[in-house]
């Protein structure tokens, strides 16, 4: 680090810097609370989802019991197909959203199956549709995470050790120049006694 100067430009710099950082924390504390919300939002969409795929999965088990039938064949029904996964900007933070979902049923003869496979096929892409949106919410909470933590290691760093030095610096610096103007003073005093007494 530089060695302060004690001067009036270097007295103008540190001024104008902590002008600068008064400014900024407001800003920054704001957003650092924007975030939070947004977590907090994330974290009650998450639990709301998974809530979701229980009631799905305690569904499929009390309405569909037939699913222990082993001579019924539901491997690959219902598949995943694709997903698009975007971004979308919260206070200056790339989220993952999810844009788009295709879940594919494999067609199947309603003569050949029993009639309770559409409701089992319908469950099981509710299920699947479910599981990836809590997926996608915790990769929200996860960068919301991040991004709080950065935000709040910047405002610690304005609030407690930029600005407390900018002021410390200022006051150093005035009361050099201070002690330097007094002593200005005195001296030209000894020197006009000096000439007077001459």
């Amino acid at each position: 680090m530089a060695r302060l100067q004690l001067n009036k430009s270097s007295l103008a710099r540190e001024m104008a810097q902590l002008r600068t950082y008064e400014r900024f924390l407001p800003s920054l504390d704001l957003k650092r609370q924007q975030l939070m919300a947004e977590k907090a939002k994330a974290v009650a969409a998450i639990a709301e989802m998974e809530a979701k795929v229980a009631g799905l999965a305690q569904k499929v088990g009390r309405d569909v019991p037939m699913l222990g039938n082993a001579s019924v064949d539901l491997n690959g029904l219902v598949r995943l197909t694709d997903y698009q996964i975007g971004t979308e900007n919260i206070v200056g933070t790339k989220l993952p959203i999810l844009e788009k979902i295709e879940v594919e049923v494999r067609p199947y003869s309603p003569m050949a199956k029993p009639h309770w496979v559409d409701d089992v096929a319908r469950l099981l892409h509710d299920m699947l549709e479910a599981r990836l949106r809590v997926q996608v919410a915790r990769q929200r909470v996860e960068a919301l995470s991040k991004a709080v933590d950065v935000i709040t290691q910047r405002l610690n760093l304005f609030d407690k050790v930029l600005i407390p030095t900018a002021r410390a610096n200022i006051k150093k610096i005035r009361i050099y120049l201070s002690d330097a103007e007094m002593a200005s003073v005195v001296r030209s005093k000894i020197s006009k006694r000096k000439r007077a007494a001459a």
